[in-house]
């Protein structure tokens, strides 16, 4: 923690001399994810393009593996200014601007096509924007895939196998309303910490995609991977409002177009770590699932129906992906 303090000073120093000394103006984009990681590898296309585009004036220094905190603390550094950029998951985004709430809803996507159909039109941008009266301005979307159950002990194979099951989901309502409603025990941890709370019998298990099963190590101590893939959770880049009022209309441009295009290459990115991935799964000896998906749909109906009652606003958005009305 003492580290962190005073690489921030250090940060907000440089920052603030940038104003005063020629040269390139620098962004600070920090991440909890490790260099391997296809999300970081979209984000390094983000800094080649950026820096491509503004002929070198505008720079990114990334600071992955949480050197800079968790997704929370990195969203709050980001609305005070500290921070100037970083990558969290909808799922955690969704504690500051609650319309990112409707990209957490059990299979509301039917596939990846339909999914990048509703992120990259007039309904998914709209959300980026949404942010901005928080501080929290949305660039783009990153593919963080499907997100499915994986456990150490216990197959989990239909809905009721998740009874009993303390099962580690992030920080957000929704994630733990859907395991709940499913019969497990949904228990929110910090994913630096999961690890070794499967190690030792903390939780039973947890959820998330392929890559991240794999980039975390979680497949060494995990015995079966169920891939229920009840939620698409995207990743999201954001742009602290207080680095972005400070750029000019040429700069903004320049950031954003360099956003889009680091999307583009993300997904590939993620293709290939999910084929890579789920070979490495495979290899160590984990039991891939591969369970009837309508059993876990229908159990998570009723979370769909709670959350449109609680934000009646957002029925309508739903309604609109649900049924293609989203262009």
């Amino acid at each position: 923690m003492r580290f962190k303090i005073i690489l921030l000073v250090i940060l907000l120093l440089g920052m603030a001399s940038c104003k005063k000394v020629e040269g390139p103006e620098v962004l600070y984009l920090g991440h909890t994810l490790p260099q391997t990681h296809p999300v970081h590898k979209g984000m390094l296309e983000f800094q080649k393009a950026l820096e491509k585009k503004s002929k070198g004036t505008l720079k990114v220094k990334i600071f992955p593996d949480g050197q800079l905190g968790s997704e929370r603390e990195l969203l709050e550094l980001l609305q005070i200014g500290s921070v100037a950029a970083t990558k969290v998951s909808a799922a955690t985004l969704s504690n500051f601007v609650p319309e990112y709430n409707i990209l957490s809803i059990p299979y509301l996507f039917r596939n990846n096509e339909h999914q990048f159909n509703v992120l990259e039109g007039p309904i998914g941008k709209s959300i980026l924007e949404k942010g901005s009266k928080f501080w929290l301005r949305g660039l783009c979307y990153y593919d963080a895939g499907s997100r499915s159950f994986y456990t150490s002990k216990k197959a989990i194979r239909s809905p009721e196998d998740l009874k009993g099951l303390k099962i580690r989901v992030q920080n957000n309502q929704m994630g733990i309303n859907m395991v709940n409603t499913m019969g497990g025990d949904a228990t929110p941890l910090a994913y630096g910490e999961l690890y070794t709370a499967i190690q030792q019998g903390v939780v039973d298990g947890a959820e998330n995609n392929p890559p991240s099963f794999v980039s975390s190590n979680h497949y060494e101590i995990s015995k079966y991977y169920t891939l229920d893939e009840h939620s698409s959770v995207p990743d999201v880049l954001l742009i602290g409002t207080k680095y972005w009022d400070k750029l000019s209309e040429e700069q903004r441009v320049w950031v954003q177009e360099a956003a889009d295009e680091s999307a583009q290459a993300q997904k590939k990115f993620w293709q290939e770590s999910v084929e890579e991935s789920m070979k490495v799964a495979k290899d160590w000896g984990v039991e891939i699932i591969i369970p009837d998906k309508s059993l876990f749909a229908e159990k998570s109906k009723s979370v769909v129906e709670k959350f449109v009652e609680e934000y009646p606003e957002m029925a309508e958005i739903v309604n609109q992906i649900k049924n293609d009305n989203y262009e």
